[in-house]
Formats: structure tokens, sequence, C-alpha cells
């Protein structure tokens, strides 16, 4: 998990490029979702922490975005109720 605001812009884009940051994630929603999500580029920058995997991102206790990763929240939310 790499914070936002402790990347610079070059580095960002660098990574993004080379694969190393897949998903976006809200710290204090503990959200996750794709880089391309509208709601996930409203998001501040303060909020705003990198994964490389969704898996990365679930063992860190983010969920999965109900906009951009529909099948995965709701795959997300059935197991959760489950318990």
């Amino acid at each position: 998990m790499k914070q936002h605001v402790d990347l610079t812009d070059k580095e960002l884009r660098a990574a993004i490029r080379g694969g190393n940051i897949q998903f976006a994630g809200n710290v204090k929603l503990k959200i996750y979702g794709l880089l391309s999500c509208s709601s996930g580029k409203r998001m501040k920058r303060a909020n705003r922490v990198f994964f490389e995997t969704a898996e990365e991102a679930l063992a860190k206790g983010y969920h999965p975005c109900g906009n951009c990763m529909r099948s995965s929240y709701q795959n997300w939310k059935q197991d959760m109720e489950k318990g």
C-alpha cells in the first residue's frame, strides 16, 4: 500500500505504467476500486492510497467499490452477510 501524498506525479505515473499500481483506495472509507473510477477520481489526495492487487486491498481491510467493481462488491457484501 502506497500513500498518494508520498508519491510525486512522476513516480505515480511510472508505477501505474509498470503495473505496480492497479487499484486506488480511500483511507477513511476503506473502499478500493479501479483507477478509472469516477468516484475515486473525486477523492482527496490525502485520503488516497494505492494497491498493486485486489488481494492486497482486501488483506488491509478494504472492500470493493460498488460503482466500478459491482460484481466484486456484491460478492463481498454477500460474504459479509453470511458472517
